[in-house]
């Protein structure tokens, strides 16, 4: 599974107090900490408090690179601030995101084709969707504009929009099933991905939810997911449930055998 690493991100207060500061070795830390426990992508996302969103996005890309050269996925629901990374990026970068709004594809989808981006497309048009049939409308709406622009669909990320589940505990399965479903959309099939945290927004028990929502998406075929690599036990379990899905080769070591890999 890709591991997208969440945590470069300024609606967490260190990074918003990093990006202000303009704290090098903060930012360059987190991206390191996180590289080093997994993460094959770094999402980076400068918030809703920087005074120039252009600019702190540029800077966030150019001290990530210092230290090392994981493609990023930028982040953000401004056209203009992605470009102005995707413009600075040295490895292949994902986009982060657009939705099935034509007047986002509309934008998004060229911009991919453009640069030579993955693109991550959030399975909703004005709201969120009820169930896996909206979900499966709106997933081939973004296939068929990316179809369109010749967009290789091995770099499209599905994403079936995960809720909180003390708030909305049906559409746990709901976004399991859709997992499965996108699929079958095309051939060769978009990959899928979700933004893990979300599941757990506003429980008590953070750490157990994720990681169990985690190992059950990974049986349905989850491809992505943004998380907080750092969080070692999560770790430990999407790995332990790849090896159990017989995508790993198992030994006695096979947790540091796969971290060394």
């Amino acid at each position: 599974m890709l591991v997208i690493g969440e945590r470069i991100n300024g609606m967490f207060k260190d990074v918003a107090k990093a990006i202000a500061d303009k704290d090098k070795a903060a930012i360059q830390g987190l991206a390191g900490k996180q590289v080093a426990c997994g993460a094959g992508v770094l999402d980076v996302n400068v918030g809703p408090a920087a005074a120039d969103a252009k600019d702190a996005m540029k800077w966030l890309i150019r001290t990530i690179q210092e230290v090392t050269d994981v493609p990023l996925a930028l982040d953000s629901t401004k056209a203009d601030v992605i470009e102005e990374g995707l413009k600075l990026v040295k490895a292949r970068a994902i986009i982060n995101s657009t939705t099935a709004v034509k007047e986002k594809l509309d934008v998004f989808v060229p911009m991919a084709r453009q640069y030579g981006a993955g693109l991550i497309g959030l399975t909703m048009e004005k709201g969120i969707p009820r169930d896996k049939n909206e979900r499966s409308e709106y997933a081939a709406k973004i296939v068929s504009a990316c179809m369109e622009a010749g967009i290789n669909l091995e770099e499209l990320y599905l994403d079936p929009i995960i809720l909180p589940v003390n708030v909305a505990q049906a559409q746990a399965q709901e976004v399991l099933e859709s997992i499965r479903e996108f699929r079958l959309l095309s051939d060769p099939p978009p990959k899928t991905v979700v933004g893990l945290s979300n599941v757990s927004q506003g429980t008590d028990k953070r750490g157990l939810i994720n990681r169990t929502f985690l190992v059950m998406a990974a049986a349905q075929g989850l491809d992505a997911a943004i998380v907080d690599p750092m969080d070692k036990e999560l770790m430990d379990a999407v790995i332990t449930a790849e090896l159990l899905l017989n995508k790993h080769i198992y030994c006695a070591s096979f947790l540091d055998a796969y971290r060394k890999k």
